[in-house]
């Protein structure tokens, strides 16, 4: 009998195309609209927490601001080498300065960033040497003019296919060779911001050659998982505020950035704002729904005369009942099916249009689908039992 009924109300959609198309169009457009903010929302999220790992993991970032002695303090190697000393748990600590430059080769030109640092600091922000290597200790120590590139200038300044290792480049006025390329880390994130547009230098090189001075703009701090970040952070402050003797109620005069507690923070403001949206989206479902209903109602009273016809030779109000309610539940699925069709499209577009990961869920889609069918069993529920409740013989002189 399902078979038969699921038949007669294909035929009965089929009867009625586009008005049986302009019904579910409440509900495509919300099955739509929700899977694709939950699936741009998940890719943002995603962006974000690579982002926020091209800064290392278990990683402090510590940095100058101003306090109430005016204008920001730099730090000093000292003080770097005194949280390596003094406070349990740091694995890695390193001190960089940044500057902006051209770097030249062959005739080519392309403004950069060159960042000094130690192979403490690519340990710790879990930098990789895609090809080449790394500093050594004589040249780290010595400040000797080597650098390691990022792939945006390698492609700017050097011929595609051709190897830079062992090349010579200027960077400003200052020659240097270049032994290592770095591997691709993407946009954002630190005090250098393009990770991949970048030349890397020994720190003492930066000193002498681009900043003309010992100061540290800021420092990375890699510490154990085994150790409270916070129990960290608290160490640190107690020694950085005794170093740069800040007493009493002194205000602190740098500022400490746990890539971790930023992770989680912004991947929960992510969460709440994707859910925000997704609940507003779905609100269009509850229209489509009403919308539901109300065509169905308006079936019931098209169709009163055939409905009394149904029961007058004998079909069963269940029967009836279970017709319409077939109806409402294949209009709602077509609706959730095109939606979803619908939404692979929108969130495939719109993901590559604003540069984030597609993460295709299969749960929210068959979430979505499911809750389709049970906006057909709810909103068609109330026309299908007042057809099966009508009088055949009423519904006979119906006109």
């Amino acid at each position: 009998m399902f078979g038969a009924t699921l038949l007669l109300a294909f035929r009965e959609i089929r009867r009625h195309l586009l008005r049986s198309f302009l019904t579910t169009l409440g509900i495509i457009i919300g099955v739509a609209a929700v899977i694709t903010m939950v699936t741009l929302g998940n890719g943002v999220t995603a962006s974000i927490k690579d982002q926020i790992s091209s800064l290392g993991s278990n990683v402090l970032i510590v940095f100058p601001v101003q306090g109430d002695r005016g204008r920001p303090r730099p730090f000093k190697q000292a003080d770097v080498d005194a949280v390596s000393r003094q406070i349990a748990g740091v694995v890695d600590v390193s001190g960089s300065v940044s500057s902006s430059v051209t770097a030249f080769h062959n005739g080519q030109s392309w403004r950069t960033t060159v960042q000094g640092v130690g192979n403490d600091f690519l340990r710790a922000r879990s930098v990789e040497v895609e090809s080449g290597r790394a500093f050594t200790n004589e040249e780290e120590s010595a400040g000797k003019n080597m650098c390691l590139i990022g792939p945006k200038v390698q492609k700017a300044i050097f011929v595609a296919g051709s190897s830079p290792l062992g090349e010579n480049i200027r960077l400003n006025n200052v020659s240097c060779t270049v032994i290592g390329v770095l591997k691709e880390r993407g946009e954002g994130g630190g005090p250098d911001q393009d990770s991949d547009n970048v030349v890397m230098v020994p720190l003492k090189m930066a000193q002498r050659r681009f900043t003309g001075s010992d100061d540290i703009q800021y420092f990375v701090i890699k510490y154990d998982s085994a150790y409270a970040s916070t129990a960290i952070q608290d160490s640190l402050v107690g020694l950085l505020r005794e170093r740069r003797l800040l007493q009493g109620a002194a205000t602190n005069d740098f500022n400490i950035v746990d890539t971790a507690q930023v992770n989680q923070a912004l991947g929960a403001a992510t969460g709440a704002l994707t859910a925000m949206v997704a609940v507003i989206a779905g609100i269009s479902l509850l229209v489509g729904g009403i919308g539901i209903m109300n065509i169905m109602l308006v079936s019931v009273t098209e169709r009163t005369r055939e409905i009394g016809i149904r029961l007058a030779i004998g079909a069963l109000a269940r029967e009836v009942q279970l017709q319409f309610l077939t109806e409402a539940v294949v209009l709602c699925c077509f609706g959730g099916a095109v939606g979803i069709a619908l939404a692979f499209i929108l969130s495939w577009g719109m993901a590559s249009a604003i540069d984030v990961p597609f993460i295709f869920n299969p749960v929210v889609n068959v979430m979505s689908f499911l809750f389709s069918a049970l906006m057909g069993i709810t909103f068609g529920y109330y026309p299908a039992r007042r057809a099966s409740k009508l009088d055949p013989i009423d519904a006979l002189r119906h006109e």
